[in-house]
């Protein structure tokens, strides 16, 4: 089978699920790891193939300069600070690298643009890691809200992600560091609330948003957010987001006919048969694969999880010779939201998309 030769731009924490997910894709390897210190990589890569091994052992490097440069790379997944993103995203097209980006993917809406503009002209692809939307359980989502009576018109969308971050989090995690990650709790989770609120309404943009930062760090990256989506035709959407709430992530979708919740909507509780709820009924997308006797259900790890869907549907993408123009713009509608309503707390009043 052909495979993607994947290298992996840093030695950050998130690598490690990926590392798996690329393992069990069947059409994708890590073939190289980046640090600004060789010895990081060696034994990031060494308690890697602990865990999932590839048989061709991948090539620690000692810069990012080098694996840019490395013939035996072919995509090059992006999990930098924000602050970041961009000088490397630009290196990478150039080079010829398709790209999976973390997200938030840039500082603002105007960089992704540049980003997204270097890939077209370097024939590369690009996608967000925005795992969830390569669950199975998306396509069953989409049946119901567009089948006209198990919701009918939309008219509230709902959500929220949040996790309590302890002391050691809230001093020195970077992500409530505004120069490397200036949208914070925002950016790292309501990313996601955002992007659901955006499919849910077919990629169609609100008219205004509001947003109001309920507690920030002491750099003013945004720990504790709330915002409002408001679309023509009267469909609003809330959503919280927070590092100081317990660990919660769910979606909710209010329609004139009937309503649909979906517990786990970034993470689903069980990746094997991921779930949600239609007017009291339960749905299950069942994935073909069945959870092993005695294993905990878990958001990922196996063939069918939507983590290993993502890398594996990259991989099909660029060896069918064309690049999803979808994906990219996805991640700019998601940017352009999470900047106004950033924008919107930071002037205390509600804004125009595009104002």
């Amino acid at each position: 089978m052909k495979q993607l030769r994947i290298g992996f731009l840093s030695t950050a924490g998130i690598g490690r699920k990926n590392w798996r997910a690329i393992f069990n894709s069947g059409n994708c390897v890590v073939s190289a790891v980046a640090s600004r210190d060789v010895n990081k990589s060696r034994e990031f890569i060494r308690e890697c193939q602990d865990e999932n091994s590839f048989d061709i052992l991948p090539d620690a490097l000692g810069s990012y300069e080098a694996l840019i440069a490395s013939p035996e790379v072919d995509a090059v997944y992006i999990p930098l600070p924000t602050g970041l993103r961009k000088e490397w995203v630009l290196r990478a097209a150039a080079a010829g690298k398709h790209i999976i980006c973390e997200k938030p993917c840039a500082v603002s809406a105007a960089e992704l643009e540049e980003m997204i503009s270097a890939c077209a002209k370097h024939r590369v692809q690009f996608m967000d890691g925005v795992m969830f939307m390569h669950s199975p359980r998306m396509a069953k989502l989409r049946e119901v809200l567009d089948d006209g009576q198990s919701v009918g018109e939309i008219r509230r969308i709902v959500s929220a992600f949040s996790f309590y971050g302890d002391g050691n989090f809230s001093r020195d995690n970077i992500r409530v560091n505004a120069a490397l990650e200036p949208a914070g709790c925002l950016g790292d989770l309501g990313w996601y609330c955002i992007r659901f609120a955006l499919w849910t309404m077919n990629w169609q943009l609100p008219r205004e948003v509001t947003g109001k930062i309920l507690l920030q760090s002491g750099t003013s990256a945004p720990t504790e957010f709330t915002g409002e989506l408001i679309y023509d035709g009267g469909a609003s959407s809330g959503f919280y987001c927070s590092f100081l709430a317990a660990r919660q992530q769910w979606a909710h979708v209010c329609g004139q006919k009937g309503w649909l919740r979906v517990p786990g909507f970034v993470h689903a509780l069980d990746s094997y048969e991921p779930a949600f709820e239609v007017n009291d009924a339960e749905i299950r997308t069942v994935s073909g694969v069945k959870c092993p006797p005695g294993v905990e259900p878990a958001w990922q790890g196996h063939a069918t999880a939507q983590d290993t869907l993502m890398f594996r549907n990259f991989a099909n993408q660029i060896f069918s010779g064309n690049l999803n123009e979808d994906w990219p713009q996805w991640a700019l509608k998601t940017q352009k939201v999470l900047d106004a309503c950033h924008e919107a707390a930071r002037r205390g009043t509600s804004l125009k998309l595009g104002t």
